[in-house]
C-alpha cells in the first residue's frame, strides 16, 4: 500500500487555478509535514520562470529541455530556509498540456532526488533510520485534470515509483501544536593554520557541526516536564465524557551537556590559529506538530531541526550578503563584527502555522513582502509580520589576535552585551577577508543568479 497524502483545499484551489497562459508546463513545490501514518500537503508554491523559459515550447522534448533542474534545485534550497521545524518540502507538483509520459517521468525522478541532494548538503542533521523517506511527485494534466501521483524513496537511487493517494480537506493544519524556544548562542570556531585549503565557509559549517551535536544530544523540556519520547505530545483531558486536547501550545526549553555535565572532563586541545569565528547571542525557534496524536519524539525532533536549521542559515545568508555588498579587504588584521540577519514569521491564511524569513536591520518590510510573493507565490500583509528578534547596529573594531585558540567543546566564553540580537565576530590576520570572499563565492553566486529571475 501506498502513501496518503491528506492535502489542505486551498492547495487544491491554487493548483486547479494555474493558468498555463501558452506554456507547455508549471512546477513548483509541495510544502508540509511527515508522518508516520500519513503526509500533510499545506501549501503548493510554483517556482519563477526565467526569462528564457517564456518562448512556450510545445513538443515533449522542449518541454524535458526546459525543466531546468539547477534553477529548480535553487529554488528548493531558498524556500527550505522559509520553513520553521516541522515543516519541509515534500515534493514536487507538475501541471502539463500533456499525459506524463515515461521519459517525462525519468525527468521528474532525477529532479525530486537532485533537490533532495542539495538540501541535504547545507543541513547540520541526518535523517533518522525509521524517518519517512519517501518524496511525492505530482502530476495534473490541464486538458483532462487527471492527477497521478506517485512517490520515491530518496534513500534509495534505484527506487522505482510508487502510486499514492490524494485526498483533499478542509482546515488540516488549523489546530496544529506551536513549540517555541528561546536558544542562547555561544559558539567559538576557531581556524586552524593547519587547514589552509578550507575556507572560511567550510571551517564555519565544521564548527557548527561540532556545536550541533551538543543540540542533539541535549535535554528538551516540554513545559518544564522531561517527557518519555513515545508519549503522546498532546495531553487529553476528559470534560463530560468528551476528550478535550490540551492547549495548541508549548513552551520548549533546552539543556545542552554543557549545563548538564560540569564535572565532565575537557578534552581541550591546542590549536595555531589564523583567526576565529564567534558567534553570539539569542535566536527564536518555532516548529508546528499536526493534532493526530503526536509523539514527544516527534515534537523534540522538529524543534532541534529548527535550531540547527536556522543558526545554519543565518551564517550563509550573511556570507552571501557580504559577498553580493563587496567588503572591501582589510589591510590590517582585526575583528570585525557583523549582525546576522533576525528572524521574521508570517501567518498561513485559515492555518495556525507560520512561516518565516530573515531580515537584515536596512531591509524594509516591503522587500520581505516581495520576497514572499517571489518565492512562496503567496500575497502576505505588512501588518502581519512579526519580528523575532531585536535589532542591534553591528560595530568594527579592530585588534590584534596572535595566540593559539582552545578548541574544547567544555570552553566557557566569556559574555557580551548583545542579547536579542545573533552576532557573529570574524576574527583574522592580514588577507584572510579575500580567503573569504573566495570561499563564499559558490553560495553567493547561486543566490544572486536566482535573484535575477522573474517571476511569472
Amino acid at each position: 500500500m501506498g502513501r496518503t497524502y491528506i492535502v489542505e483545499e486551498t492547495v487544491g484551489q491554487y493548483l486547479s487555478n494555474i493558468n498555463l497562459q501558452g506554456k507547455a508546463f508549471v512546477s513548483g513545490l509541495l510544502i508540509g509535514q511527515c508522518s508516520s501514518q500519513k503526509d500533510y500537503v499545506i501549501l503548493a508554491t510554483r517556482t519563477p520562470l526565467k526569462q528564457e523559459q517564456n518562448e512556450n515550447p510545445k513538443h515533449p522534448k522542449a518541454v524535458l529541455d526546459n525543466l531546468d533542474e539547477e534553477w529548480t534545485t535553487e529554488h528548493a534550497n531558498q524556500v527550505s530556509r522559509m520553513l520553521p521545524g516541522g515543516l519541509s518540502v515534500l515534493g514536487i507538483f507538475i501541471v502539463t498540456t500533456l499525459e506524463l509520459a515515461s521519459d517525462f517521468q525519468n525527468a521528474l525522478r532525477r529532479l525530486i532526488f537532485a533537490m533532495e541532494k542539495s538540501m541535504n548538503r547545507k543541513r547540520l542533521w541526518n535523517f533518522t533510520e525509521d524517518e519517512i523517506s519517501e518524496r511525492v511527485i505530482l502530476h495534473i494534466c490541464s486538458s483532462t485534470k487527471k492527477i497521478s501521483c506517485r512517490t520515491y524513496d530518496i534513500h534509495d537511487p534505484k527506487s522505482s515509483a510508487k502510486p499514492a493517494d490524494w485526498k483533499y480537506q478542509n482546515g488540516i493544519s488549523s489546530s496544529w501544536l506551536s513549540l517555541e524556544c528561546t536558544i542562547h548562542l555561544s559558539i567559538h570556531i576557531p581556524l586552524s593554520t593547519t587547514s589552509v585549503s578550507y575556507t572560511l565557509e567550510k571551517n564555519t559549517k565544521n564548527g557548527l557541526i561540532r556545536w550541533a551535536k551538543q543540540i542533539e544530544n541535549g535535554v528538551y523540556l516540554i513545559n518544564g516536564q522531561v517527557k518519555d519520547e513515545d508519549c503522546d505530545l498532546i495531553e487529553q483531558k476528559r470534560s463530560k465524557g468528551n476528550a478535550q486536547a490540551s492547549s495548541p501550545f508549548c513552551d520548549v526549553r533546552v539543556l545542552t551537556p554543557l549545563l548538564l555535565s560540569s564535572d565532565h572532563r575537557s578534552t581541550a586541545t591546542v590549536q595555531i590559529c589564523s583567526g576565529s569565528v564567534n558567534i553570539k547571542g539569542a535566536v527564536r525557534c518555532r516548529s508546528y506538530i499536526h493534532n493526530n496524536r503526536p509523539k514527544v519524539k516527534d515534537a523534540v525532533q522538529a524543534i532541534k531541526r529548527d535550531i540547527l536549521n536556522t543558526v545554519a542559515d543565518r551564517c550563509e545568508i550573511l556570507f552571501e550578503d557580504l559577498l553580493l555588498n563587496e567588503i572591501p579587504e582589510k589591510k590590517d588584521s582585526g575583528k570585525e563584527f557583523h549582525v546576522l540577519p533576525h528572524r521574521v514569521f508570517v501567518p498561513i491564511a485559515g492555518s495556525t502555522v507560520t512561516l518565516c524569513d530573515y531580515k537584515f536591520g536596512d531591509e524594509s518590510a516591503e522587500e520581505i513582502k516581495d520576497h514572499f510573493i517571489e518565492m512562496l507565490d503567496h500575497t502576505i500583509q505588512i501588518e502581519d509580520l512579526e519580528i523575532a528578534e531585536e535589532v542591534n547596529a553591528a560595530c568594527l573594531t579592530s585588534s590584534i589576535n596572535s595566540e593559539p585558540s582552545l578548541n574544547s567543546t567544555n570552553e566557557e566564553q566569556p559574555e557580551q552585551p548583545i542579547r536579542r540580537t545573533i552576532m557573529v565576530t570574524i576574527q583574522q590576520h592580514t588577507g584572510m577577508i579575500a580567503a573569504f570572499a573566495v570561499a563564499v563565492l559558490a553560495a553567493g553566486i547561486s543566490f544572486h543568479y536566482f535573484s535575477d529571475g522573474e517571476t511569472q
